[in-house]
């Protein structure tokens, strides 16, 4: 049997290699994992100004910033679609925000961690956590934190006194 091509083949087959490419280019698509993507950086300062601007608050136990001392709370190497995640659930949710941890010292070490900007914690309140319940709950965590992600993938962990929140993109920015 001798394949025939015809323009309707031609370009069915055309738009499956197009796709392909894009499915399977680097950073891009199904392919590529969350960690495969270029990661904007922040500095300290700079994350405070966004926070600020959306009215979002911060705490730290220790009364400081630096990123080498657990007892801070520090934003220093924070992901920009991670602060650009609180600014999105400060405004969606219209409820008060406090973090209490972020890029320092102390916490859980892996990937997707607070060290290398992908998490914050947050304060507990009745209106974020009301909020977060309306996310699809997805089970318990290893340590049995009760987890639920949000329609845009983030996952955020009950872990008591606050939420632990993972951003995997800036939900919907």
């Amino acid at each position: 049997m001798r394949f025939r091509s015809t323009p309707t083949l031609r370009a069915v087959l055309s738009v499956f290699v197009l796709a392909l490419g894009v499915l399977f280019a680097p950073g891009v698509g199904l392919a590529a994992a969350p960690d495969a993507y270029a990661v904007s950086k922040l500095t300290h300062a700079q994350a405070t100004s966004m926070f600020s601007s959306a009215g979002i608050t911060w705490s730290s136990s220790g009364g400081c910033s630096n990123r080498n001392v657990a007892t801070c709370t520090s934003f220093d190497q924070l992901n920009l679609a991670t602060a650009q995640g609180a600014v999105t659930l400060r405004h969606a949710s219209g409820c008060a925000i406090n973090i209490t941890g972020g890029t320092e010292t102390g916490h859980a070490s892996g990937t997707y961690s607070h060290w290398n900007g992908y998490k914050l914690d947050m304060g507990k309140a009745t209106c974020l956590t009301n909020y977060v319940h309306r996310f699809t709950y997805i089970g318990l965590r290893g340590d049995g934190a009760p987890q639920y992600q949000s329609g845009s993938g983030n996952v955020y962990a009950d872990e008591g006194s606050h939420w632990d929140v993972l951003y995997y993109n800036c939900g919907g920015c």
